[in-house]
């Protein structure tokens, strides 16, 4: 199989959308009802991006169509393998009504990243950027304006070719959907408790652990389900080492009180856009910022010593959640907060909604 390669995408025609109107779309007044407090993940826009590839025809039929069902061949590959991919990235409505994302190129390159581990196509990241402006041209209304609420748009890919074969699919789906959310803490962010996970892995030295696919987040269900039952709000992994990787669903930093910031870094740990943007502003403010293997002791010591003065959780949901609590088998340790990881956050939300100036062009307007 020949997969679309991500360099010549400059310079791309934009592909047509066919658009199809839901006519069962929610009223103002609904949508009004909705808006007013919205669970992540539990409501959805009237309309989904659907774009088909195939090894003959490449990209091709794009359209807005009316948010429903997926009708599968019950031997889709991706139900049988899990040839899957996703992404996660959030449209924000900025004080004079209009409606921008955050760095939507990085995750599109995040997306053919995975796809090539996946060995899917690989979708042109104007294409990607394009799905998101198509979606959001009909669906804009569903972009909440309340503090902290965003519209959170799911981008994923999968393979619908229905044949049993162990290979790559010769026919995959690109569809887009979309869940208003609120604040992922209420009333500022809060503390949470970790668990250490030694008994399971997320992911292995050359296996998919650095791309978003979901097989790496049913691998830690099960040990998410164990931080649950030891009272505990999210898991954090090790590799083979002994080395801190990640959470279940976000990176994790160290804070030096020399002010070096330091995040783990490996081949099997998912590149975080918000963790990427998170150091670049501390860079702004003169941290030195170090990516590198980060061992258990080091971090335990760390806090022991007084060396680490601030441990912090980020990914797109939450942007940032201190880490109050360490818990394993056989001890709790609670780890030191600081104010470096909320001013941050804060500096980074500011940015995303368009309270403050952003010098690094990071905002990409979709309703224009």
């Amino acid at each position: 199989m020949t997969l679309i390669d991500s360099h010549p995408d400059a310079g791309l025609a934009p592909l047509e959308f066919a658009v199809t109107k839901n006519l069962r779309a929610k009223s103002p007044e609904e949508r009004e009802q909705l808006l007013r407090d919205p669970a992540f993940g539990t409501t959805f826009t009237d309309h989904m991006v659907d774009i088909c590839w195939s090894v003959r025809g490449g990209w091709h039929r794009p359209r807005v169509q009316p948010y429903g069902p997926i009708a599968l061949d019950p031997a889709a590959a991706v139900l049988h393998y899990g040839q899957e991919i996703f992404e996660g990235i959030k449209a924000y409505r900025h004080a004079d009504g209009s409606v921008h994302t955050f760095r939507p190129d990085q995750n599109g390159r995040r997306l053919q990243r995975s796809a090539r581990r996946l060995a899917l196509p690989e979708l042109p990241v104007e294409y990607f950027i394009q799905s998101l402006r198509e979606l959001i041209a009909v669906d804009g209304d569903w972009v909440p304006a309340g503090d902290d609420q965003s519209l959170y748009l799911r981008p994923f890919m999968f393979a619908k070719e229905a044949f049993l074969g162990v290979r790559g699919a010769h026919k995959v789906a690109y569809y887009l959907i979309a869940s208003p959310v609120g604040p992922y803490f209420t009333g500022g962010a809060k503390p949470v408790s970790i668990w250490l996970s030694e008994q399971y892995s997320r992911a292995g030295k050359g296996g998919t652990g650095a791309a978003k696919t979901g097989g790496n987040y049913a691998a830690s269900l099960l040990p998410q389900a164990e931080a649950y039952e030891q009272g505990c709000d999210q898991v954090v992994f090790l590799d083979q080492d002994r080395h801190v990787e990640e959470l279940g669903g976000m990176n994790i930093v160290f804070v030096h009180k020399d002010g070096t910031i330091v995040t783990p870094q490996s081949d099997s740990i998912l590149e975080g856009i918000t963790r990427d943007s998170l150091l670049q502003l501390a860079r702004d403010r003169g941290h030195k910022v170090e990516a590198r293997p980060v061992s258990l002791d080091e971090w335990r010591q760390g806090v022991a010593s007084g060396d680490i003065v601030e441990v912090f959780a980020c990914g797109t949901a939450a942007v940032v959640a201190p880490i109050g609590t360490l818990k394993g088998a056989g001890f709790v340790e609670e780890q030191p907060l600081g104010e470096l990881a909320l001013s941050l956050r804060e500096e980074l939300t500011d940015i995303q909604y368009g309270r403050r100036e952003d010098k690094h062009g990071w905002l990409v307007r979709l309703d224009a």
